[in-house]
Parts: C-alpha cells; structure tokens; sequence
C-alpha cells in the first residue's frame, strides 16, 4: 500500500488501524478496544489491556530464538571502551537488577529517578524499572541540583539509580555531589538509592542510604514481568516549560508499546535483526524512544554512544561508528552535523571509513536548515530525511515514511503527516488558514497512541499548555504553514514568529538565508525590542573552521543575503559574528537566551545549558551591536 492509502485506512478508521497495530504487541490481556474517551478532551489508547513494557523488548525475543542476537553497541570514545550485550544477557542483567529493586520494597506505581550517562545500566535501570511496573523519571545526568530537586518533589520518588560520574571530552563531571544536593533541597526524600560507581570519579556513598551497584545485587532473585494496565505510565520525562517549572510528560505504556514498534519499519526503515543509532542521550525523548524502546521492542539492535560529533577524537566520529557497527539508520539533530562541517567542510575525514551498509540519515531535535541538509546529502550520498516531533508526543507527527513508501523530499519540510495525525495551520482565532500562510500548528484530537494523555500531577497545566486555546486540537506550540502537495513547512516556535512593523515574520525562514551563506557553519536569528518598528531581527552568526576574512565583510554580505531574499519589510540590520551560541547539552540554540540578553530582561540561565559562560560572551557581542538599548 502506498503511503496516501495506508493513511487513508487509518483516517477512515482510526481504531481498527491501531487496534491492527496492536497486535504485533504481545499482550498477557488483549485490549477490549482501542480508544477510551475520558472527556474534556482526555483520551486514552488499549486502556484496559494488559501487558509489560520488558518482555516486549526482552523476553519475547529471548523465547523466539533470539537471545543470542546483539541487543546494544556500547561504544565509548571517552573511555575507550566498546562492549556488546546479547539480548540474553541484557535480560538477564534487567531480571536480577528488577528483583533486587522489588526486594528493596518497590512495587508497581512506584517512581524512580534515574539519574546516569549514557553506560549500559542506565538501560538496564530503564527496563528494570519497566519490568516491575515502576515508573521511571530519567533525568539528564549532570542537571543542577536545585532542577534535580525540582523533579524529585514532583514525581516523589521511592527510589533513585545514579552513576558516580559522566565522563565529557576533556573532563569528568561529578553526579554523586549533585545527587547528594539535590536529595538535601528536596521537601521528599527517596527510602534509597542505588549508585553505579565508575573508576573513573567514585562518589562518596551516604550511610544507610546510598547502595553501590553490585552489592545491592547480591543474591537477589530474577524478577519476573508483572503486568499493567494499557493506560499504566511507562515513564515521565520532564521537559522545559515556558513558565521555568518543569512539565511532566507521561508516556502510557500499551499505546508507547504500539507505536514504538510501527515507527521503525515505516518511518526508519529497519527490519528487525539490522542495527539503529540514533546519536542523542537517554535523558532527552529521542533517547528513551529511540536509544532504548523502540529498537529494543521491534528487535533491532542499537548504538549507545558516550561521545560527542567532535573532540572523541574529532569530526571523524559519526562515521567511524556507522562503519564499525555496520549501522543502517543514523538519527541525529541537524546541530551535531553542523559541529561536523564546521571542523572539517569537505569531510576530508568520511574517506577513511566505509558507510555503503548505511541507507539513510534523520535529522530531528531543531529545525533543519536546507544548507545542513544540502551537505550531509553531498558528502555521504545519503538520503538525509527531516522529521518533526515533541517529548511530548515521542515519536514522529510529520515525516517521510520511507518503510511504506520513500516520499519526494523538499529540502525544508519535514515532508507530511503520519497516521495518527491530522494537521492543521489556525489562525490566532483557531481558523484554518490558505496553504502557503503562515500560522500556528495544531493536531486535531485524539491524539495517536503514545502521545501524552495528561502531565504528571497537573491536569489543569495540561488543559492550559495544550488544549485551552485551540478547542478540539493539541498546540503544538510551533508555527508553520502548509503547501499546496500537503508538505508541512516548520518555520519557528510560535513565540518566535516576530512582528516587524505589523510584519509577522519568521525568524527560522531568515536563519535558512544566513546558513546559506559559505562561510556560516551555523546561525540563530531573534526577535529584539524596537521603539520603532515593535521588533527587529538580531542575526548571530558561527564561521566555517579556516575562514580568515574581515568579518565586517561577512556581516555585510549576511545582511544584503536577508534584504536580497527576504526583502526590505525583515528590516534585517543588525548581524554579528561570533565564536560560539548557547546551547543545551543535546544542541538546541537558547533563543529566548540571546533575546532575552538583548532586550535587558533578567536572564534565567537555563538548567539544559552546555556551558554558562557562553552568556558572558553574548552579552558583549549583543553589546557590539547597541544592545540592550538605553532606556
């Protein structure tokens, strides 16, 4: 079937296509039906089946035959460490780990904070976590104590799985002190915790509290699965939001189970047996999704990488590991490629390895820019495919469905909507606009399976973040248009669309023009206050490695390529050149950072920040540029 058919079928009949999905999920009780409507907009997906995250991504594969089959790559450049665990055995890792957490006392409906790199037991932690029906929280390792403390009074934990230390090039960084901290400002305090000493920083273990790793093991019988409901939280994974308290996201395992398993033949392409990397973390949603869950339920084998694009050792990284491992489908966020072209444009360094087993590169996180996209097709001769996504959603709402049917690509769009997944651009009064306009994106409820239902402990946050303004939809908080073909067009976050002179304008569409240019390795474009004209667009742009030219000149040529492209109405004037953007620690710009620095505002450093410093260094290149202006 051709994609416009296969998502006809479902448009027709939403819950007999999930409810034939379902059934390549092994339930211990098949659900009734697919959807429950709960009112008020609330919906829930095989809410009274039964079934164990685990042993669809374990057990099942073990009693077919497969237990033998590599379930992960763990490759480490920053230890020098590769290692492969066998279904088997990462079984039976995940059975003893489960059962010496069932003998500490934690029962279904529990919640665990984990709180670990990227190393093999964060992923046994995961699915011990799942086997036993407790409902982990994994939070990125290294977050600051106070934001540690934060999530641990929401989610009230029983218990907490940490590692002493994360390991980045150049640099060990100490968990346990933050762990420590964070457990004395929290108002709850976990029964215990479990710590995963690494030679590399051992962390200093509290009495009657703290338990290391293999001894609290010791003796402990295998668990077995224990069932839960379809609507049981698998996880909750916090996300930022706009109002600086963490959001958190609930993923309810029947509908999670489901649509994991359909998005890898028909989104990535792999059949189960072939190997998956998706080069992100297990604290952020493509980690859990698509590090952890999805490859493990449809049996594929994946990469777990503690490394970096460059500096381990440098911009050859990616394709060593494609090579090595014999990768098939490489996931990264568009940043991390721009890290690569920066160091070394001509991919001098691809060369040395051979990525011919490798069929095709995703890029999600942020919006990818046609230059990106451009050079990674050129340098690899690769099919390089956009797709948009939230944590709140976990897995694709626009993509190409290059398992059912491999789409023309328009280098921009993130190409069309998946089953599950009915789009509409709205006005700010919730109307449809023309195709080709510019407005908020909306998905038309219910949801598909595997979405969030509600967030944990805030059903009223959860009405006003996503369902209040747009009656009947989930906004999705990011603006964009529609073409004629039915291509999805991403342009900004809806707060990042900017009035110039009564102009609505994309920033997005501006940072497409600066990435173009041939000395711009990467760009942000913000909205910054104007007495004027309300806002003007503030240009910051990275160089190339090697380019030496005058940066006025650059400055210059960015500012003619805006007026040239986008036209006098951007009023695009004010561009600078700079060393470095901040970021978060999985590479998204801090946008509202830099505009926030520009307009003056009081600027809460963000707890995802890679490196703070870089704010001291924005606020003298915003300064060069007569910001923030005097009152």
């Amino acid at each position: 079937m051709s994609y416009a058919e296969i998502y006809e079928s479902w448009k027709s009949d939403p819950e007999g296509f999930w409810m034939t999905e379902a059934e390549r999920i092994e339930w211990t009780k098949k659900p009734s039906k697919a959807l429950w409507d709960r009112g008020d907009n609330i919906y829930e997906w095989f809410a009274d089946g039964e079934v164990n995250t685990c042993w669809n991504a374990l057990d099942r594969h073990v009693e077919a035959g497969h237990g033998d089959q590599v379930a992960v790559i763990y490759d480490s450049p920053v230890t020098g460490t590769k290692r492969e665990i066998t279904f088997a055995e990462l079984l039976a890792d995940t059975a003893r780990f489960a059962g010496a957490l069932r003998r500490q006392g934690v029962e279904p409906g529990d919640r665990v904070v984990i709180y670990m790199p990227m190393i093999p037991e964060t992923v046994t932690a995961m699915l011990a976590c799942a086997r036993i029906g407790a409902i982990h929280s994994v939070v990125f390792g290294g977050f600051a104590a106070h934001e540690l403390a934060v999530r641990i009074d929401d989610a009230k934990p029983r218990a907490m799985i940490a590692a002493s230390c994360g390991i980045e090039p150049g640099r060990t960084v100490p968990y346990k002190p933050l762990l420590d901290g964070a457990i004395e400002q929290a108002k709850h305090k976990p029964d215990f915790t479990v710590v995963f000493q690494r030679e590399q920083c051992p962390g200093e273990m509290t009495d009657g509290r703290d338990h290391d790793w293999e001894a609290f093991q010791e003796g402990a019988e295998p668990a077995d699965c224990v069932p839960v409901r379809g609507d049981h939280p698998a996880y909750i994974l916090y996300t930022s939001g706009t109002t600086g308290a963490p959001k958190g996201v609930v993923r309810p395992t029947g509908g999670h189970l489901v649509a994991m398993n359909w998005t890898m033949k028909a989104i990535y392409n792999v059949d189960p047996g072939e190997v998956f990397w998706a080069a992100s973390d297990v604290g952020w949603v493509v980690g859990h999704s698509y590090i952890v869950y999805a490859p493990l339920i449809h049996r594929n084998t994946t990469v777990l990488f503690e490394g970096k694009p460059v500096g381990t050792p440098d911009a050859s990284t990616f394709w060593r590991v494609i090579s090595e491992h014999k990768v098939r489908s490489f996931f990264t966020a568009p940043t991390a490629f721009r890290a690569v072209k920066r160091e070394d444009p001509k991919a001098e360094m691809l060369k040395d390895w051979d990525i011919s087993h490798l069929r095709a590169i995703y890029l999600a996180g942020e919006r990818a820019d046609p230059d990106t996209i451009e050079w990674a097709q050129n340098v690899t001769g690769k099919p390089v495919y956009d797709h948009w996504w939230q944590t709140e959603t976990g897995w694709t709402i626009a993509g190409n469905p290059v398992g059912i049917e491999a789409l023309p690509v328009k280098i921009g769009s993130p190409t069309v909507a998946m089953p599950g997944y009915e789009i509409h651009i709205l006005d700010d009064e919730g109307k449809e606009v023309p195709a080709g306009t510019l407005g908020a994106i909306a998905v038309k409820l219910p949801l598909p399976p595997g979405t969030l239902p509600t967030l944990w402990n805030a059903p009223e946050r959860f009405q006003k973040s996503y369902l209040s303004h747009f009656p009947g939809y989930y906004e999705t908080g990011d603006a964009g248009m529609m073409d004629a073909d039915g291509y999805l067009w991403i342009m900004a976050r809806t707060d990042d669309v900017i009035n110039v002179a009564g102009h609505r304008l994309s920033t997005g569409a501006m940072e497409e023009v600066l990435a173009g240019h041939p000395d711009v390795a990467e760009c942000a474009v913000v909205g910054v206050a104007d007495d004027f004209k309300g806002q003007l667009p503030m240009g910051l742009v990275c160089l190339t490695k090697g380019v030496n030219r005058p940066h006025e000149e650059i400055e210059a040529e960015c500012v003619k390529r805006v007026r040239d492209q986008i036209g006098p109405v951007a009023a695009f004037k004010l561009c600078k050149v700079v060393d470095r953007l901040p970021k978060t620690r999985s590479g998204k710009i801090l946008r509202r950072t830099i505009a926030a620095i520009a307009d003056g505002t009081e600027v809460k450093v963000p707890a995802t920040i890679d490196d703070p410093s870089v704010i001291d260094e924005m606020r003298d290149n915003v300064s060069a540029l007569g910001y923030p202006k005097q009152k």
